[in-house]
């Protein structure tokens, strides 16, 4: 028996592989930080050549740390999700960069489908609202850019993907161009209810369905990794986008659990059991994940700005040489001084949902010190996360009894404490961190039939906060996040 599977975890700013063992337990790792390309405001690119020689190289450093391919059962993927690549069937190479999840440049297009009146009927297709944020306009963008490229499309000779599909195209060569169901919910082309590609979809969206990927299961056999790459062929058996493989990693099988992983954005899932959800206060119907014959929906909040926000603190305005330092900063205030940072550096993602906001920050007096900024920093993906919540409930979801977190930003304690204090519900962070790669290698695991259930392995629990903020105080700040959030969106028009 193979003893080791072999996670891709390609995110927004870096690609990583990790060896795991058949009880889950990590035992060799690498990463490598990923360019980031921003060649007009609100723009952001990927090089998605970049990014298959890291992946390349990250899965040859822990195949070698494990002893070699013959210890490699099987691999699973996981991915960045939105994020869009067009490339040549003959040849792979992309038409043009991959265009990633926070690109804005779509904005108007969306407005002006929106304007048209058709959000309602996207939504009660594909779970999703109208955004800039999702595949289907940036497939468009692309097709457009380039006028020999819309042709080539529909005769079938370009292939589209997120990066997932990408990265199994160049693994198998060109031998699979499939999609797991999860990624594909992030389109705005795919039928949750049906669960298959929309023609009404492709047609409103002005994409060919030439292009698109073959769909399946979370734990399907994807394709083999050809043994010119590694040594040995290998197979791919386990496949979602990264919020998704981050619930399964979670072990949130039952419908009501709910996760929300901090990375460079925020993303609270909560499973929502077999029967397509319809969210009233504009969250996303979605996919939960699609494995062991069952197939589970989700309502997900996304926010564009967690981790992201602490790096525009350390990067962009120097106000922090790391993020770990931010914690000391925040204990060492005794309030905020009533200053709020409203980080919609990329728009604001839900409940807003507004492409053109841009970030603000309110409250400010001649008492303010960076500190008070810093720490407005942490307060804002707090409350986000708590507009998040109150939608869910009046979406019908059930309260929530604890929130698995996961994400670089849980490292900060006090950020955890404020977060289960101003969202009035436990918070409870795992041992292991790497939960999306954890969900990744699960899929892959019982997809080979390495292991006889997904539930074997779940991701622990290493400290848990609970609140202990008096109601009038939390009330008080929400209600300040509010007005600063208005502000915001006033600025707009």
């Amino acid at each position: 028996m193979k003893k080791f599977i072999l996670a891709i975890d390609q995110g927004t700013t870096s690609t990583r592989a990790i060896a795991f063992d058949l009880k889950f337990e990590p035992q060799a790792t690498a990463q490598i930080e990923l360019k980031q390309h921003y060649p007009q405001p609100g723009w952001v690119e990927h090089d998605a050549d970049e990014i298959w020689a890291a992946t390349l190289q990250v899965c040859r450093a822990v195949i070698a740390q494990v002893g070699g391919p013959e210890n490699i059962g099987a691999i699973g993927i996981t991915n960045q999700r939105e994020t869009t690549v067009v490339w040549d069937r003959k040849t792979g190479a992309p038409v043009h960069k991959a265009i990633v999840w926070q690109d804005r440049r779509t904005s108007e297009v969306c407005a002006g489908l929106r304007d048209a009146g058709h959000e309602a009927r996207v939504q009660a297709v594909t779970g999703l609202l109208l955004d800039p944020y999702f595949s289907a306009t940036k497939i468009a963008w692309i097709l457009d850019h380039d006028a020999a490229l819309r042709p080539r499309a529909e005769a079938g000779e370009l292939a589209f993907g997120t990066i997932e599909a990408f990265l199994v195209w160049r693994l198998t060569q060109g031998r699979a161009h499939v999609s797991d169901v999860t990624n594909a919910a992030r389109t705005l082309l795919y039928d949750i209810a049906k669960r298959a590609w929309s023609d009404e979809m492709c047609a409103l969206f002005r994409v060919p369905k030439a292009l698109l990927p073959q769909t399946s299961a979370c734990d399907a056999h994807f394709g083999d990794a050809d043994a010119s790459l590694f040594g040995r062929s290998i197979p791919i058996h386990g496949m979602a986008g990264d919020q998704q493989a981050a619930l399964v990693g979670h072990g949130c099988f039952k419908p009501g659990t709910a996760k929300c992983t901090f990375g460079t954005g925020a993303f609270l899932v909560m499973n929502m059991g077999d029967a397509p959800p319809h969210s009233k206060n504009r969250l996303l119907g979605t996919v939960g994940y699609h494995a062991d014959g069952k197939f589970a929906y989700a309502l997900e909040g996304s926010i564009f700005s967690a981790g992201a926000t602490m790096q525009w603190l350390r990067d962009g305005l120097k106000l922090i040489r790391n993020s770990a330092e931010s914690e000391a900063i925040a204990r060492g205030l005794e309030g905020n001084g009533g200053v709020y940072l409203v980080p919609a550096f990329a728009g604001l993602g839900a409940p807003q949902w507004n492409a053109d906001a841009r970030g603000t920050i309110v409250g400010l007096t001649r008492d303010s010190r960076l500190e008070h900024l810093v720490r407005a920093g942490l307060e804002a993906v707090a409350y986000q996360t708590a507009d998040l919540l109150d939608a869910l409930r009046a979406d019908g979801a059930p309260r929530i009894e604890s929130l698995l977190v996961d994400g670089g930003l849980t490292a900060n304690a006090w950020a955890m404490q404020f977060l289960a204090d101003v969202c009035d519900v436990e918070v409870a962070r795992p041992n292991f961190q790497e939960v999306t790669a954890l969900g990744a290698a699960k899929l892959a695991a019982y997809g080979a039939a390495l292991v006889p259930s997904l539930d074997d392995a779940g991701a622990g629990t290493g400290a848990r906060w609970t609140p202990s903020m008096a109601a009038n105080v939390r009330d008080a700040l929400r209600k300040e996040w509010r007005s600063a959030v208005s502000a915001a969106l006033a600025a707009t028009h």
